[in-house]
């Protein structure tokens, strides 16, 4: 079993590099890097444990780190403590908590959140309701924390990097957040829900369900 585990978690983790990699992954608007990379990890939380989870979190916050640093936009920065901050000739090693924190969350919270509204939509027939919300609320903990992050961290470094009033930084990342981290948590409730659907009660995969 535990050898079947980990070889479930070596094709998840697979599927995050094989993303961060090609342009499925990463969308590039010049500004921000919209991803759908959080899909695997919250999938794989839900069918492998909030252990396995934060490991395959872990590897989607590497995945970044290495992107923004070698491909790096506007913002990479906020991502990579190698990227120079606005304003200065070196990065900020705060930059790994937005980098990591975020998305090692991200593949804990979905374990614990099924197994919640498990409890709440006790209907089988509500199952798919289950996966659709899980892949929503565990994208938006991603979304809002590295927002957030940004915003504590970052903010004049932001209104820098943006040639904005710092005033206006609030106003900014509220908008990337509707903008990107919607479509985001849209694209993580169908995905998810489309495999979690053929795998969850499959006891060869998931050894959670219950």
């Amino acid at each position: 079993m535990k050898t079947k585990d980990l070889v479930i978690l070596g094709i998840f983790s697979s599927i995050i590099i094989l993303l961060s990699i090609t342009p499925i992954g990463y969308f590039s608007f010049g500004v921000i890097n919209v991803t759908i990379i959080h899909v695997p990890v919250i999938v794989g939380s839900i069918l492998l444990g909030y252990k396995k989870g934060a490991i395959l979190g872990f590897i989607f916050g590497l995945t970044s780190l290495i992107n923004n640093t070698f491909k790096p936009v506007l913002l990479s920065f906020v991502f990579s403590p190698f990227i120079p901050v606005p304003g200065h000739d070196y990065g900020s090693a705060l930059a790994l908590l937005i980098c990591f924190v975020p998305r090692i969350l991200v593949g804990i919270v979905p374990f614990f959140l099924i197994k919640l509204l498990k409890g709440i939509f006790k209907n089988k027939n509500k199952q798919l309701l289950t996966f659709c919300l899980t892949g929503i609320f565990a994208s938006l903990v991603n979304t809002l924390l590295v927002m957030s992050g940004i915003f504590l961290i970052f903010k004049d470094a932001y209104s820098a990097a943006k040639n904005i009033s710092v005033n206006a930084v609030s106003a900014s990342i509220l908008t990337i957040i509707f903008m990107n981290g919607i479509p985001e948590a849209i694209v993580a409730a169908i995905i998810t829900s489309a495999i979690c659907k053929v795998l969850y009660n499959n006891p060869q995969i998931n050894h959670y369900r219950d």
